[in-house]
């Protein structure tokens, strides 16, 4: 199909895992720089129609993107190593500060870093909203679904998948009996010439035997674990574990900030596995660390299995990793099962449109996200509230604003500037 080396994508990928800070937007444009403008590994049309399809999935878009590229390159086996490679970095990076939290955060340099980095975490979800509602907020009805959805949310405690399905099933409706009317446009004509993989190469396929066989290893590989929990004296909350987080990555439409609160609702009130200070201080790590953002999952897994086991370090780092497990395998099955079928269709532009009412929705979702972070934000300086000192979080809130809104200061950088005002400012208190 293509002589593009497996060695040399081994290599990209595994830095990609290192250097993939910025978000999904930050790591699809590092993937679009090396694989389609510099080595030519892939045409603009098959990288946008693949991201398009990435885009319409639950999950991290980016290591989906990744994934598929993987495979179009050098199949299975290609799919699976872009996948592994792009989390892989990030897992461990965050285990290690998961174990340093759990072991040195009540000390007070730690506070101290902790006491600046929380309300730079609360700016970065707050610029967040605001560029989530610039790209779907278009129409009035975008605002009314937005607005529906936190109220659902905040008043009336609805969960939030039913949330992202109502959306859905209201974008259906709304389509199909109120709104029947759709824009045509124009396509631009791209260069295919010069690339590895273009719209001229053999799309690769799979025999139905072929596809029935890997959609079985991706069942066995979900329900394999489950019997292995038999063996242990805690399997329950195994299980429950196991099931929460793949219920978890099954919802994830619009980001790790939407599946955020959800997993705050059940993980922080129901569960108890960690505090709302904890789980602010559990977006800090996984906005400092490299790959893409739900990796945050990981550490609110570490803490059920640190609390649960009574402070113990190796379940905890067990939960973690199970917790990685099961918020990833759902994505690369619906890459390396889903990819085949993609490449031999157009895109839906009525699965792009409803999906759209799904973004809306996420809004509303990410605005009560935010409400959740501010107030696990007061309460972790409310001892402070007769001196001046409980003024710096909301004073730092504005200042990470204006410093990577107007002067566009990198995250992770500012994320360590915050660190150090922190631990200064801390020190007098």
């Amino acid at each position: 199909m293509h002589n593009i080396s497996f060695k040399e994508a081994f290599w990209f990928w595994l830095k990609l895992g290192f250097i993939s800070f910025g978000g999904p937007a930050g790591q699809i444009a590092i993937m679009h720089e090396y694989v389609v403008e510099k080595k030519k590994w892939l045409s603009e049309s098959r990288f946008l129609h693949a991201l398009n399809y990435c885009m319409l999935l639950p999950g991290p878009e980016a290591q989906q993107l990744a994934t598929y590229i993987g495979w179009l390159m050098h199949g299975v086996r290609g799919g699976i190593v872009a996948g592994a490679l792009f989390i892989l970095p990030s897992v461990f990076i965050l285990l290690g500060l998961s174990v340093l939290y759990v072991t040195y955060g009540n000390t007070d340099i730690a506070k101290g870093i902790l006491y600046g980095v929380q309300p730079a975490v609360v700016a970065v979800v707050v610029l967040a909203l605001y560029k989530i509602a610039q790209k779907a907020l278009k129409q009035k009805i975008d605002y009314a679904i937005a607005i529906a959805a936190l109220v659902s949310l905040l008043v009336f405690k609805v969960p939030y998948p039913l949330v992202i399905l109502s959306a859905m099933l209201f974008g259906l409706v709304y389509l199909r009996f109120i709104n029947t009317t759709t824009k045509q446009g124009t396509s631009k004509q791209l260069d295919e010439v010069g690339y590895a993989i273009n719209n001229n190469t053999i799309q690769r396929s799979y025999t139905k035997g072929k596809w029935l066989v890997l959609a079985s290893i991706f069942l066995s590989l979900w329900a394999l674990p489950f019997t292995l929990y038999q063996l242990t004296s805690d399997a329950a909350f195994w299980q429950h574990l196991s099931l929460f987080f793949t219920k978890a990555a099954l919802v994830t439409f619009g980001g790790a900030y939407s599946v955020l609160l959800y997993v705050s609702q059940v993980a922080v009130q129901q569960l108890h596995w960690l505090t709302q200070t904890q789980m602010v201080d559990g977006l800090a790590l996984g906005e400092s660390t490299p790959g893409p953002l739900i990796m945050v999952l990981a550490f609110v897994g570490f803490m059920g299995g640190y609390n649960h086991f009574g402070g113990s370090i190796l379940f905890g780092s067990m939960a973690l990793l199970l917790t990685t497990f099961f918020t990833f395998l759902p994505s690369f099955a619906f890459i390396l099962l889903g990819a085949p079928v993609v490449e031999r269709t157009q895109q839906n532009e009525q699965i792009k449109k409803v999906l759209g009412f799904v973004t809306a929705a996420v809004v509303g979702v990410v605005a009560n996200l935010l409400l959740f972070m501010l107030m696990a934000l007061h309460t972790a300086h409310i001892q402070n509230a007769a001196t001046l000192w409980h003024y710096f979080p909301a004073l730092w809130l504005i200042v990470s604003l204006i410093a990577m809104k107007y002067y566009n200061l990198n995250m992770v950088l500012w994320l360590g500037i915050s660190a150090v005002v922190g631990a200064v400012v801390h020190s007098f208190l």
